[in-house]
């Protein structure tokens, strides 16, 4: 369906106003997205262009368009075609994004715009699961675990087997020593996940159930779980 055939009923939308919101509003958006009937939608106003969403709402059978209404105000108008889920489930989006706007709007445009250029830019050279696993170390060489660990739980749902990171492991005993590996690498949230893994293969259990439980026990409260396909 193409925009015209919807454009002249955004003013009978629901409007959500996200702007100043502090920490991560983008799980609770969605709910209230899912609950959107086909034929009817939503209107998101946000003090940056709000990139992140756009794939995910795709993913629940909506489409968009959005209208800069002023200097630090956009105005993303999704309207549902068809009611439906997400062929996707990978976390991808920190929403620490969305504190850039707090400190600047316009920061919060160039922050925004950076990630997507960097997660979503179909002129990446690497393979996406490569430049995770490339993200990961150089966060465990930064001292940020968190953000590792992040890393490590996205490549897995998004397909990439275990055994890439036994790889990784290896290669970061190597590099960081095993001294550091000890008492760093190994207590940490990272280490925890990857044993998550490794543990519940074991038992044979089935990778969906593993996702599950990544996202559970592991996923980060400022993190969407979709990446756009293709």
């Amino acid at each position: 369906m193409s925009v015209t055939n919807w454009k002249d009923k955004v003013s009978s939308f629901k409007q959500i106003d996200v702007r100043g919101i502090q920490g991560n509003f983008f799980l609770g958006l969605k709910k209230q997205a899912m609950d959107v009937a086909a034929g009817e939608g939503i209107t998101v106003i946000q003090s940056f262009d709000p990139i992140p969403l756009y794939e995910v709402m795709e993913g629940l059978g909506f489409e968009y368009y959005t209208e800069k209404k002023a200097e630090g105000e956009y105005h993303a108008y999704f309207y549902r075609v068809e009611v439906k889920q997400e062929e996707k489930d990978i976390p991808m989006r920190p929403a620490a994004l969305t504190n850039m706007p707090l400190i600047d709007e316009k920061l919060g445009d160039i922050a925004v715009s950076f990630w997507d250029l960097t997660w979503n830019d179909e002129h990446r050279y690497l393979p996406y699961e490569t430049r995770l696993l490339l993200s990961l170390t150089n966060a465990v060489g930064a001292g940020r675990m968190r953000q590792a660990t992040r890393e490590l739980v996205k490549a897995y749902i998004h397909g990439l087997d275990s055994a890439a990171f036994d790889d990784v492991f290896e290669l970061l005993v190597w590099n960081q020593g095993i001294g550091y590996f000890s008492s760093e690498i190994g207590p940490s949230t990272l280490f925890a996940a990857y044993k998550t893994i490794k543990n519940m293969e074991k038992q044979n259990k089935a990778r969906g159930e593993i996702c599950e439980t990544l996202k559970e026990k592991f996923g980060c409260k400022g993190v969407i779980y979709e990446r756009k396909s293709g």
